[in-house]
C-alpha cells in the first residue's frame, strides 16, 4: 500500500491536468494570500520601518549574515524558542511533516502522474510520512498541550478563529491519508474522502488571509529582527537591571504578546 501512487490510481478517473491545475491554484492561493495578507496587516511597512529605526539607532554594527545563520538554524530549524519541550516536539513534527508532505506531494502529481511512468516508492513513502507526522504533531498539541486546554482547563473541542490553521491543516491530512488508504482497500465511500480532502486543502490555502498561515513566513523575519536588535543594542522589551531604576522615558514602550 505505501508503495502505491494514490495520485497514478486517480488518475484513471481524474485527468492529471486537473490534478496539476489544482495544485498550481494551491499555491498560487500562498503566494497571493501572503502578499494580501503582508499589504493589509502592514507587516511589511512595520518591519522595514523598525529596520531602519534600528540600524539608525544602533550601538555597534552587526553581521546580519552570521545572525541570519543563527536564526535558521536555531530559530527555524530548530523552533528554539519554545521553552516547553513537548510544544517544541509537537510543533517540529507538524513543520517537518508538512514540509516532506508538500514536497512530495509536488513530486507525485507533476513528475509520476499516472500508472505509465513507475513512481519511486521512496516519494510515496515520505507522503504518508509527512502527513502522519503532521497528524501525529497536530492531534498530540491539540489534544494535550494547548494551554487552554492543558492550564486552563478548556475543552479539547473548544474553537476559536485562532485554530482555523491547525484545523484545516490536520483535516487536510487526515482526509488525505484516509483517502489514499481507502483508495487502494477499495472501499466504496472514498470518493466521498477525496472530496472531504480537496475541501479541506482549498480551506487551508485558500484561507491564508484569515489565518496563521502567513505566520511561517512572518516569524523567521521577526526572530532575525529580535537578534540583530539584542546584538547591536537597541532591543527596549526589557526593563532596566534592578540597581538602574528607570525614568520617565527610558523605555520607549513594552511590547505585548498576545
Amino acid at each position: 500500500m505505501f508503495s502505491n501512487n494514490p495520485f497514478a490510481q486517480l488518475s484513471t478517473s481524474v485527468s492529471p491536468d486537473i490534478m496539476q491545475s489544482f495544485v498550481i491554484v494551491m499555491i498560487l492561493f500562498v503566494v497571493f494570500g501572503t502578499l494580501f495578507d503582508v499589504i493589509h496587516k502592514k507587516s511589511a511597512h512595520y518591519f522595514f520601518r523598525n529596520w531602519r529605526k534600528v540600524k539608525d539607532q544602533g550601538q555597534k554594527d552587526v553581521n546580519i549574515a552570521g545572525l541570519a545563520i543563527q536564526t535558521a538554524v536555531i530559530d527555524v530549524a530548530t523552533s528554539a524558542e519554545f521553552c516547553n519541550q513537548k510544544r517544541r516536539i509537537a510543533h517540529l513534527l507538524g513543520m517537518y511533516g508538512f514540509v516532506i508532505y508538500v514536497i512530495a506531494t509536488c513530486v507525485l502529481v507533476f513528475s509520476y502522474p499516472t500508472p505509465a511512468t513507475e513512481t519511486p516508492s521512496v516519494w510515496v513513502q515520505l507522503w504518508y510520512l509527512g502527513a502522519a507526522m503532521v497528524c501525529f504533531g497536530g492531534y498530540w498539541f491539540w489534544f494535550f498541550i494547548r494551554v487552554d486546554v492543558a492550564s486552563e482547563g478548556h475543552s479539547p473541542f473548544r474553537i476559536i478563529r485562532a485554530d482555523f490553521f491547525v484545523l484545516s491543516l490536520l483535516a487536510t491530512c487526515s482526509f488525505g491519508l484516509l483517502w489514499a488508504i481507502g483508495q487502494n482497500a477499495g472501499w466504496s465511500f472514498s470518493p466521498i474522502l477525496l472530496a472531504l480532502y480537496l475541501i479541506s486543502a482549498v480551506l487551508l490555502f485558500g484561507g491564508v488571509p484569515w489565518s496563521k498561515f502567513s505566520h511561517m513566513f512572518f516569524k523567521p523575519a521577526a526572530a532575525l529582527q529580535k537578534r540583530i536588535e539584542t546584538e547591536n543594542g537597541t532591543r527596549r522589551n526589557l526593563p532596566p537591571p534592578a540597581d538602574k531604576p528607570a525614568t520617565l522615558g527610558s523605555v520607549e514602550r513594552v511590547p505585548r504578546n498576545y
